[in-house]
């Protein structure tokens, strides 16, 4: 299914939380099967390097996790952390934070991403640990015309941000170059409360004191919620008729970011992202494309309660984070019998490493938080598509030999060795309605803090080392429909079965008066969505989508009793309705909401959530086609609410139960863009 939108449905997958939006001309939809492709996003929305809002927006499959103002986390279809992949143009990057302060999408740079593709269910034997779904950041390429653009936007809470980029070359050889530089001050819920005063509420109603040291001290209660500046070079060269190397390389470097909700913040997140790739194409009868690519990333965290009211008594505590990760792919590609062929070699290696510090040498400073883990992988795969009448083909099939290691002296090496693989069709029954179903199976292994990771308190480990590796079988079924050129419909529903999936245990004790460890489990996730467009006229048009999720464990963890899955929120629902002036001129008026929690882990923190349903506004104007300014309001009406519940495998402020961080409230925004 393919739809093209003004401003339409994907018109969130560039929407920033606040922050300018990026300017667009017409933005691409593409949907076929449980695949997603939003076109020309940095056309759109210009905001922060942080893509999960938008994203939330986008689909309503994905919710947000919030965390603070801009490093925020994404859920696909219930699921988080490593059990979703995201790449970054085909490489990977892990961030360095074990609480997922700095989650892989939070270090992509908006206003450079060209499209945004998300892949549900197992459908991919390209890429390493592709377990419920992938989520592929592909960047802009240079182009050999020579022009740029410069974005300035400024917003509710003192939110600045000044970007550009510039791109030219010749026929040979051509480059991109792109930055920005941002700040905000702290966000305001709908009561009115900054993040500070979050803490400070929270505190009051706890009574408790460790909850009261996690407040921020008086000297920094109305500091900045961060400051970001990012960078980006392209340079692609074509070394003869046939063969071309591109380069990349991304940075990004965020100071002083509040996480209220967690007993501590980040002094510094930074992070460097290396590509290349080499293509050569026609090279005979068996390959039509071989590519050979190679990519690097690295992260350094340091994380503390550096402008907490503990740093007082307790002096600075840290957390030292520092993650890698490098590997490589060989495909290639060839005709064979009527379809494509392709297969390869796939290798990575990530190691993550992190330190306790303490400024009064209390007895954990210099101790391991995870202890020098490394991952490494090289699978084989081969892929093969065909066309058959109105039927479309697709299978997979991938081998995987992994091996994880630390240097915790008391585990050993867990070696992962294991088939995946998958089958999926689509067969047009006509011009207008299509039907896709697919089964596929994938594993994912346990990363260094599910195994390894050491609480303070005498090194007790909260990671387990005899963690299995997660299988994923699914099965996926759907309908396309378009009618009259005026609406479309898409159907989707799948049914998953986890085997040993990796859930924390809130309640298992490990060390006197310390508790948590992960466990193996098995459970079943399944759930149904419906999304489409209709067009009332060449000038009004709408778009939307309802998801609902179930997911339950075979049977509860040790010592508990509750069987609901973390991370499953409640029935989801956007809507939008778009309004072309003219051809310089768009409004959107869109809504999001969403139903209350009742089906939730409250063994492990979990708690009863209500409903919600916020308002955006946005209206953009061309002027000669040369300059764009945008207005806008997100959360009209200057609602409080909460979508992101409390599961305690993250290390959150607690005083009984865990601390809920309300999202932003109303924020009104303006943005100019010049095009030269």
């Amino acid at each position: 299914m393919k739809k093209v939108i003004h401003l339409g449905l994907s018109i969130a997958a560039a929407s920033m939380l606040y922050a300018e939006e990026m300017q667009l001309e017409t933005i691409e939809v593409e949907e076929t099967g449980t695949s997603i492709v939003v076109k020309d996003v940095a056309g759109e929305e210009v905001r922060s390097a942080d893509l999960a809002d938008a994203l939330y927006r986008l689909d309503p499959n994905v919710q947000l996790v919030r965390r603070s103002g801009i490093a925020n986390d994404i859920i696909v279809r219930g699921m988080r952390k490593d059990n979703i992949n995201v790449l970054i143009d085909g490489g990977k990057l892990y961030g360095g934070c074990p609480n997922r302060m700095d989650p892989p999408i939070s270090h992509v740079l908006a206003n450079n991403v060209d499209n945004i593709v998300i892949k549900e269910g197992p459908y991919d034997v390209e890429h390493f640990g592709t377990l419920t779904g992938l989520v592929e950041v592909n960047t802009l390429k240079p182009s050999q015309e020579k022009q740029g653009e410069i974005n300035l936007n400024a917003g509710s809470w003192d939110y600045y941000k000044l970007g550009a980029r510039f791109s030219g070359g010749n026929e040979w050889l051509r480059m991109m170059v792109g930055g920005s530089t941002e700040s905000s001050g702290q966000y305001k819920d709908g009561d009115g409360n900054t993040l500070a005063d979050q803490v400070k509420n929270f505190a009051a109603a706890s009574n408790s004191p460790k909850v009261k040291g996690a407040q921020y001290a008086p000297e920094h209660y109305h500091m900045d919620a961060y400051e970001k500046k990012t960078g980006m070079i392209k340079l692609f060269a074509d070394v003869a008729d046939n063969q071309e190397l591109r380069l990349s390389y991304t940075v990004n470097q965020s100071d002083d970011v509040m996480y209220p909700s967690t007993p501590m913040d980040a002094k510094e997140d930074n992070s460097n992202l290396f590509n290349a790739e080499y293509i050569v194409r026609n090279l005979g009868e068996w390959s039509k494309k071989l590519k050979l690519k190679f990519y690097n990333s690295w992260v350094y965290h340091p994380m503390g309660n550096y402008y907490r009211r503990s740093a007082v008594a307790k002096g600075i505590i840290e957390n030292i984070m520092h993650s890698r990760i490098y590997g490589g792919v060989v495909k290639n590609s060839m005709d064979l019998y009527g379809g494509t062929l392709k297969i390869g070699v796939d290798a990575s290696r990530r190691t993550w490493d992190g330190e306790y510090r303490s400024s009064k040498g209390l007895p954990f400073d210099g101790k391991a938080s995870i202890d020098n883990s490394k991952t490494k992988d090289v699978g084989v795969f081969a892929n093969y598509t065909k066309t058959i009448g109105a039927f479309d083909l697709d299978a997979g099939v991938r081998y995987d030999m992994a091996r994880v290691e630390s240097d915790v002296p008391e585990t050993e090496t867990n070696d992962y060795n294991a088939f995946g693989g998958y089958l999926f069709g689509t067969y047009r029954l006509d011009e207008q309605m299509r039907l896709f179903g697919g089964v596929g199976t994938s594993i994912r292994v346990p990363d260094g803090k599910e195994l390894y990771f050491q609480d303070k308190v005498g090194g007790a480990l909260h990671g387990n080392p005899d963690l299995n590796e997660v299988r994923n079988t699914q099965v996926d079924i759907g309908m396309e429909a378009e009618a009259f050129e005026s609406a479309t419909v898409r159907i989707k529903g799948f049914y998953s079965k986890l085997k040993d999936f990796i859930f924390y245990n809130n309640t298992y004790p490990i060390a006197p008066d310390v508790k948590g460890r992960y466990e193996n489990q098995d459970a079943t996730l399944y759930g149904i969505s419906v999304d489409g467009t209709y067009a009332l006229n060449d000038e009004i048009y709408f778009d939307g989508g309802i998801a609902w999720l179930r997911g339950k464990k075979d049977d509860p963890l040790t010592g508990q009793s509750d069987k609901d899955m973390p991370n499953i929120a409640p029935l989801k629902g956007t809507l939008g309705a778009n309004w072309d002036f003219d051809e310089t001129a768009t409004a959107r008026l869109a809504m999001v909401a969403a139903g209350g929690w009742r089906d939730y882990d409250g063994d492990n923190g979990e708690q009863r959530l209500p409903g919600y349903a916020v308002f955006n506004f946005k209206l953009k104007k061309d002027f000669l086609n040369r300059y764009e300014v945008t207005l806008g309001v997100d959360n009209i009406f200057d609602k409080t609410y909460a979508i992101t519940n409390t599961y305690a495998d993250m290390t959150l402020v607690t005083g009984g139960q865990p601390m809920l961080l309300n999202e932003p409230g109303r924020y009104i925004y303006g943005n100019l863009t010049w095009h030269f």
